[in-house]
């Protein structure tokens, strides 16, 4: 009976927690996710390269699509984790893609696409999908050929803060040898023995 108690009272303190994870992954008319620091914008991403680097933010493209599972998850098990979400909206200028969507973006090479459209030029396949743009994009590059890295799929709290933090921390650029694999091992060996942040 003890045993049951404790279950319960455990639960009910977690009940709020789950409330908010709730709330934390509402959707909007296109059936997309929704966090409070993704952008409404006019999807010229010349213009949101201007504005996020006034901001002293990075440029991130996040690709989702309706219905989505691994959406699903990143905002309900990782974005709402205050480690998270709060770096990506201390970091990031976060503007939402729709793999299907049919809003016109203007690439970085002047090219007005749908949505859809320009997935398929930039070779998006998945849900989610986040490129993780410099703060300048050479003449008539694309988005996909001036991204400094891509990541392609869900992924868990932590990986998904190391990817946040090597690109905010420009370590793509570092001739240490430390590529964000190797980053990445490094930090979750620090989480793992208590020295991280």
């Amino acid at each position: 009976m003890k045993h049951w108690i404790t279950r319960l009272a455990a639960l009910a303190l977690a009940a709020p927690l789950l409330a908010w994870d709730v709330a934390a992954a509402e959707l909007g008319d296109d059936g997309l996710h929704k966090t409070p620091w993704m952008r409404e914008t006019f999807k010229d991403l010349r213009e949101d390269l201007e504005e996020a680097n006034a901001e002293g933010k990075r440029l991130v493209l996040f690709f989702e699509q309706r219905g989505c599972i691994y959406c699903t998850k990143m905002h309900t098990e990782v974005f709402p984790r205050p480690e998270v979400g709060g770096y990506i909206d201390e970091h990031y200028f976060v503007v939402q893609m729709n793999l299907y969507g049919d809003v016109e973006v203007t690439d970085f090479d002047g090219e007005t696409l749908a949505e859809k459209d320009m997935a398929r030029k930039w070779g998006v396949l998945f849900t989610p999908t986040i490129l993780f743009l410099p703060e300048e994009v050479g003449e008539g590059q694309t988005a996909t050929q001036a991204a400094v890295a891509v990541m392609p799929g869900a992924f868990g709290p932590g990986t998904t803060l190391d990817m946040f933090t090597w690109v905010s921390e420009k370590r793509y650029l570092l001739d240490n040898g430390e590529d964000f694999q190797r980053y990445h091992a490094r930090r979750i060996s620090e989480r793992n023995d208590g020295s991280a942040d």
